[in-house]
């Protein structure tokens, strides 16, 4: 489900956080999905437990999971989640621009390439 990559300098609990919320917010895990419990994933990843407990607790924060007592943690439906992460996107796009200008991209530069880059594949 989620891959850890132990050569990242960042922890590893905000790499499962991310993964998981990119997961909820593109879709592939659907609202009212059942979360992996704690164990079986810090199994999995053969990672500590409270890893894990530590990035559910953070995604319970954020609104992107919910918990049932005895059953697990849930993927929540909140809709909001990806207009959040869009207001994110349109943030640090403004920064960036903003960086563009400072250092003397120009206008059509700067759309031309946001152009080649909306149109190839990064992934």
């Amino acid at each position: 489900m989620i891959v850890i990559d132990y050569q990242n300098r960042k922890p590893i609990y905000e790499q499962v956080v991310e993964r998981f919320q990119k997961l909820i917010i593109t879709g592939a895990l659907e609202p009212d999905t059942q979360m992996p419990s704690v164990r079986a994933l810090a199994t999995e990843l053969a990672i500590n437990p409270n890893t894990i407990q530590k990035a559910y607790t953070i995604l319970e924060q954020k609104g992107y999971i919910y918990p049932v007592k005895g059953r697990g943690n849930f993927v929540s439906g909140n809709e909001d989640l990806k207009e959040q992460q869009k207001m994110v996107f349109f943030q640090k796009l403004g920064n960036l621009i903003q960086e563009g200008k400072e250092i003397g991209v120009s206008k059509d530069l700067c759309l031309q390439k946001t152009e080649e880059f909306y149109e190839e594949d990064r992934t």
